[in-house]
């Protein structure tokens, strides 16, 4: 089950599947879709899982091994690469609320938001080569921009997973809170996120042109918001 939440413009969207370790299924991959669809026009997103854990343990192995042939294995991959892909291009920031050990195909979800918050005592790898494959959803290259292509490879291609500490080390990991601070931690920050101009610094981090960046500013500038914000600054100036 995948639910949606909504408020004031934060989106919660909570893979909730304890039976199989909120692990992906054909079925989760169509509710996924759905929950982005009504997610639409937040101005942040966040991707967790239900319970503490597994924030995804991957695809679901007892259904997609009914995938036999190439043309199969080929359609889940672009099927699910697709939400990853739509979950990277989110308008706003989206954050990977890492409540469980995510792994094999959940790292690469959790690599598709721009933030990854985790309780201290989860882990995460990209262990898809214990089953002789590969990241397919797009986590490869994303794993690669996140800690450079040589540090990738060898997390990758040994399939190594790493405590939350280690993983913030190499940069796949943003912030690692402890579990009894999670939930607060990571819905402070995705309700600052929703209530201020990340959804414009992320388009400027993400390329935009100079002078996009400069209309952003400038759009911000002039906004009622930035003026309520800026007269009780002034009013407290001496």
């Amino acid at each position: 089950m995948v639910d949606l939440d909504i408020e004031d413009e934060l989106a919660v969207i909570t893979i909730d599947r304890p039976h199989a370790r909120n692990a992906i299924s054909l079925d989760t991959m169509d509710e996924l879709g759905k929950a982005l669809d009504g997610a639409a026009g937040a101005a942040a997103l966040v991707i967790t899982g239900g319970g503490e854990k597994a924030f995804v343990s991957g695809g679901d192995l007892k259904e997609l091994a009914a995938l036999r042939t190439e043309a199969e294995a080929a359609e889940m991959a672009w099927r699910m690469r697709t939400i990853c892909d739509r979950i990277a291009g989110f308008s706003g920031p989206v954050v990977a609320a890492l409540n469980g050990h995510a792994l094999g195909g959940g790292a690469e979800v959790a690599v598709a938001a721009d933030i990854r918050i985790a309780a201290a005592d989860i882990k995460i790898g990209f262990n898809q080569i214990s089953l002789a494959i590969m990241p397919a959803w797009g986590g490869a290259e994303r794993l690669g921009r996140l800690v450079g292509p040589h540090r990738a490879l060898l997390l990758a291609g040994t399939g190594r997973i790493l405590d939350a500490s280690a993983a913030q080390q190499v940069g796949l990991i943003d912030e690692v809170v402890p579990r009894a601070d999670f939930d607060a931690s990571w819905r402070e920050a995705a309700r600052l996120l929703a209530r201020g101009p990340a959804g414009e610094i992320k388009r400027v981090i993400n390329g935009a042109t100079t002078t996009e960046a400069v209309a952003a500013f400038a759009r911000l500038w002039v906004s009622d918001a930035h003026w309520a914000a800026a007269d009780k600054v002034m009013r407290k100036a001496p």
